[in-house]
């Protein structure tokens, strides 16, 4: 074996993409070996979703295509921008009806909050708890919904198997529901901490239904 062929094995026993040099069992998920790495691909995949979704009813597609990015960057697939937006414009159709019924709804629960805060309406404190709760419910839909969306089952399957996939994990809803309150928190703090708030909560969808099967 000459130099050159030493690295690249060394390369592919490092990654766990290829044959190890010793006899262990290669890393479950290949591309998430560099902690450094990983958050910076994780910050890339929040910049990338912030522009896809800056028009806000395209938010649903851009999450799916950042979700998909950084799965196939943990498993040390091919993961340029260009699958991104490749997957990207395969979810806008379906994403766009997702993201309009997103904001329609979450323009009246914002409503309701406004107004509960103005003591214009009765129980007022009942309603803003009710607004802010629904607002966080709406966000872990989102977020479950985008975590399932696949190019050949399409936004009405994706959409049609949230109250399953939460049910079927009340835990991993109740860290979908913290990724998306941190993300709103960060970015109430400072506005750009949205791209870390966004990418974060893409790779929580990426990272938390794989705890079920460690052993």
């Amino acid at each position: 074996m000459d130099r050159r062929e030493l690295r690249a094995a060394r390369r592919a026993d490092a990654t766990g993409s290829g044959p190890t040099l010793a006899e262990r069992e290669p890393a479950r998920y290949p591309g998430a070996k560099g902690a450094f790495a990983l958050f910076g691909e994780v910050l890339l995949t929040g910049l990338l979703i912030a522009v896809a979704g800056i028009v806000v009813v395209t938010l649903p597609a851009a999450l799916a295509a950042g979700i998909r990015h950084l799965r196939r960057y943990v498993n040390a697939e091919q993961s340029h921008t260009r699958t991104f937006w490749a997957d990207w414009r395969k979810a806008l159709p379906g994403g766009l009806v997702v993201g309009l019924a997103a904001a329609v709804i979450a323009g009246v629960l914002a409503l309701d909050i406004v107004l509960a805060g103005t003591g214009a309406l009765p129980g007022g404190p009942i309603i803003g708890i009710v607004g802010w709760a629904g607002l966080v419910v709406l966000a872990v839909a989102l977020l479950a919904a985008a975590g399932a969306w696949t190019a050949e089952t399409g936004w009405r399957t994706a959409v049609r198997g949230i109250p399953a996939a939460l049910a079927g994990d009340p835990i991993g809803a109740v860290y979908y529901a913290v990724a998306a309150v941190l993300t709103g928190v960060v970015t109430w703090m400072l506005a750009p901490l949205i791209i870390a708030g966004l990418g974060c909560s893409a790779f929580a969808v990426v990272a938390i239904p794989a705890r079920r099967t460690r052993r």
